[in-house]
């Protein structure tokens, strides 16, 4: 015999995404077969109910809705395959049942832009309906009260029974709103006000046969009497803004509370395994759990597997638990098959507990062009959407590799970061790139912004680039530009991008900007030459900038910098002689006239400390600063004349990071018996000063280069600065090798490369 129509309005109080909630929801929508199925939601989604049904939909998805003329205006509704929503929306498919959404339009919800209704403390406390029923049951945790109470039970059963959990639920919900009211939701009074309505003409259309499925929250509210014009009172008045509304994937992880997005489950993955395991829940999870381990290639048997149900089964009888639920199978799980570790229970928690699913949605469903091109690209490129970290290596001797950088590139330069570069662990190389690839759901609200730009990811990006180029406000903001576009191919883009970097370069007269600004040039025309673009305009903005920073740079370095300031003009030096060294390829002149400048900084007393020993070093490593003159301008530097401060920056400048003068000062005596002999004489009061400066400066050394200076230094020099008279060295120093103990070792070497 067929179920009886339902005689009135189904008001079905569900929890979003709980699997017992949408097993309940299908089988109280078999027994009563209702007209009718209205779905809390935003009505603007009634037009994209038909995919739902469509081939290549798979949750998890979310239905997106965004402001039309402000795509950054948005809000996602998040549905997986164990949500009731879906699972009520799927049902009515099936069934040829009539499926709308009833909650208030995203229309006035995205125009309130967030904002709270009138009257509504800013500092109220929201009430949590479960964590009240969880503490009045006795339960110090809500999620395990609701999975006793909802997920572990079964969905078969007489009508009423299967209905019978409903009105308990609703029963329990009117008596917190008749304690609580509206319990800080304000906005819900405005919502169940739009839903009432909908109700209203749902029941003009169908009479009473109809269901609605919503949050156990909205019950008591939605059947409630109220007058339709109080309801149109509080519905007066609402901004509205036109919207559009599209599908887009979701993820597991992304329906979890860390997430941020409030879907209030900590455990999709261990949801979406107790809705599709019909029976015998425990013991399928537990073996796909010895399964991962298997995996990483820990020893896990079938005995562990029984073994690990009985211990969860255990607990959960002690416990009082009509079913062994998540807490109880992760701690059978860390006693069984960890060894007692959190380690290998983190990877359980994050692989199966959460879990990496991404959703799909089909082809025909309405996305902004800019969506058509990227998904285009990606099916030609084979670049598949994860939800997981991916690392993709690229080498650009290849094109179909530099193609796939050229569309990341671009992607983020529309700010669509998909890819995030990284360091490559295959070797080095400008023809080398590593990314981490991560797809996120809210990249397909960045690809929506990015739409006002172009219909292509190519025409979008180069659009962006002018705009960026014409509204940029500093000479770094259009040099990296400058990189982005060579990096992206942005051919059309570059000349608009060249002629603003030539405009503010020829205003700029900071030199730190100006410094700032030349790497990113030089590291884009070592890119342009493995990319094959043409960057001839770009070459000659570069010489002239570097030019300018010639001529400007000692007399910045003497306008009585403070230390934050020496250090920033510092790094400044680094970068401009790393791009010299690029750019002088095609100028030898520029690498002499800049070398002249760092002998000025290098010797002039007005200069910090910091920036003339970095000078000094980088004179020395170019082999432009002979040993003797190294020598000369250290025991200038440490001479007692000095402050201790400015002594102890000079060493830093020469000596420190890891730019191996750990590495100089064990192989070089004399530097080493100069900065002993000023360490020993540096006053106490002073000492104490200058002491933070130099660990940081002689703790980046590596670990070895450490223990040869302290040894040196105990068996050296002695504290003398000069040479021994008569030509000879101290104890452990020699210019010559002693052949009689270089000798000693020549057996030992023997054997060691013969073995």
């Amino acid at each position: 015999m067929s179920p009886s129509p339902v005689k009135g309005p189904l008001l079905l109080g569900v929890r979003h995404h709980g699997p017992g909630s949408a097993r309940a929801v299908r089988a109280a929508l078999e027994a009563a077969r209702p007209e009718a199925v209205l779905i809390e939601g935003p009505p603007e989604g009634d037009a994209l109910l038909p995919f739902a049904a469509a081939e290549g939909m798979r949750p998890p998805v979310a239905l997106l809705a965004h402001a039309a003329d402000d795509t950054g205006r948005a809000a996602f509704w998040p549905l997986a395959g164990f949500s009731p929503e879906w699972v009520a929306i799927r049902w009515a498919q099936e069934h040829d049942v009539p499926v709308r959404f009833i909650d208030l339009p995203a229309a006035h919800s995205l125009a309130a832009g967030g904002e709270e209704p009138q009257g509504t403390e800013p500092d109220a406390v929201r009430l949590d309906p479960l964590a009240v029923l969880a503490e009045t049951a006795g339960y110090d945790d809500p999620e395990r009260w609701w999975e006793d109470v909802v997920e572990h039970r079964g969905a078969g059963g007489a009508r009423e029974d299967v209905l019978g959990a409903f009105e308990a639920l609703g029963e329990a919900m009117g008596a917190l709103r008749e304690a609580y009211g509206d319990g800080g939701h304000r906005r819900d009074l405005v919502r169940e006000a739009y839903m009432r309505q909908r109700m209203r003409a749902a029941r003009r259309e169908f009479g009473d046969a109809y269901a609605v499925v919503c949050g156990a929250w909205h019950v008591p509210a939605l059947r409630a009497k109220a007058t339709v014009a109080a309801d149109k009172a509080l519905l007066s008045g609402l901004p509205k803004v036109k919207v559009e509304t599209t599908w887009v994937p979701w993820t597991h992880r992304r329906l979890a509370r860390a997430g941020g997005y409030g879907a209030g489950i900590t455990s999709p993955g261990w949801y979406a395994h107790l809705f599709s395991a019909r029976d015998r829940p425990v013991e399928r999870w537990l073996t796909k759990v010895a399964g991962l381990l298997r995996e990483e290639d820990r020893q896990v048997s079938s005995a562990h597997v029984i073994e690990a149900v009985r211990l969860a089964e255990t607990l959960a009888a002690m416990r009082g638990r009509p079913l062994a639920g998540l807490t109880e199978t992760l701690e059978a799980v860390r006693a069984v098959m960890c060894d007692g570790s959190d380690i290998p229970l983190a990877l359980i928690e994050d692989r199966l507990v959460v879990g990496d699913v991404l959703g799909e949605v089909p082809d025909g469903a309405p996305v902004v062009p800019l969506q058509r091109d990227l998904t285009r690209q990606q099916r030609t490129l084979r670049l598949k959407a994860e939800a997981q970290d991916r690392e993709l290596e690229l080498d650009l001797r290849k094109d179909t590799d530099t193609a796939k950088s050229l569309l990341l590139h671009r992607l983020r330069l529309l700010g669509i970061a998909w890819g995030t570069p990284a360091a490559s662990r295959a070797g080095t190389g400008t023809f080398r790139e590593t990314w981490r690839l991560r797809w996120e759901p809210e990249l397909s609200v960045r690809i929506a912004e990015a739409g006002i730009w172009g219909t292509t990811v190519l025409g979008a990006a180069t659009a962006k680039a002018e705009a960026d180029a014409a509204g940029a406000g500093e000479l770094g903001e259009v040099t990296a530009l400058a990189e982005q576009c060579l990096l992206a191919g942005l051919a059309q883009a570059l000349p608009a991008v060249l002629r603003a970097l030539a405009d503010r370069a020829a205003l700029d007269t900071d030199v730190a900007r100006l410094a700032k600004a030349l790497p990113a040039l030089a590291r884009s025309l070592r890119y342009g030459d493995v990319r094959g673009t043409d960057a001839t305009a770009l070459g000659a903005v570069a010489a002239g900038l570097a030019e300018r920073i010639c001529v400007a740079l000692p007399s910045a370095c003497t306008a009585g910098l403070d230390a934050d300031a020496a250090a920033e003009m510092r790094g400044h030096v680094d970068g401009v002689h790393g791009a010299i060294g690029l750019l002088a390829d095609a100028d030898e002149g520029l690498r002499e006239r800049w070398s002249a400048v760092l002998a000025t900084l290098a010797g002039r007393d007005t200069v910090p400390g910091l920036i003339r020993g970095r000078a000094a070093r980088l004179l020395l490593d170019d082999g432009r600063l002979p040993a003797e003159e190294t020598a000369r301008l250290m025991g200038l530097a440490l001479s007692p004349a000095s402050s201790p401060a400015d002594a102890a920056g000079w060493i830093e400048g020469f000596a420190g990071g890891s730019s191996g003068g750990g590495t100089l000062l064990v192989h070089d005596d004399r530097l080493l018996g100069l900065i002993d002999t000023w360490l020993v004489g540096v006053p106490e009061r002073a000492f104490t000063d200058v002491l933070p400066l130099l660990r940081r400066t002689f703790g980046a050394y590596e670990p070895g280069v450490k223990r040869t200076l302290g040894e040196l230094v105990r068996r050296g020099p002695g504290g003398s600065a000069a040479p021994v008279p008569g030509g000879s060295a101290p104890a452990g120093f020699a210019p010559e090798l002693d052949p009689e103990r270089a000798d000693a070792v020549v057996g030992l070497v023997r054997m060691l490369l013969a073995g």
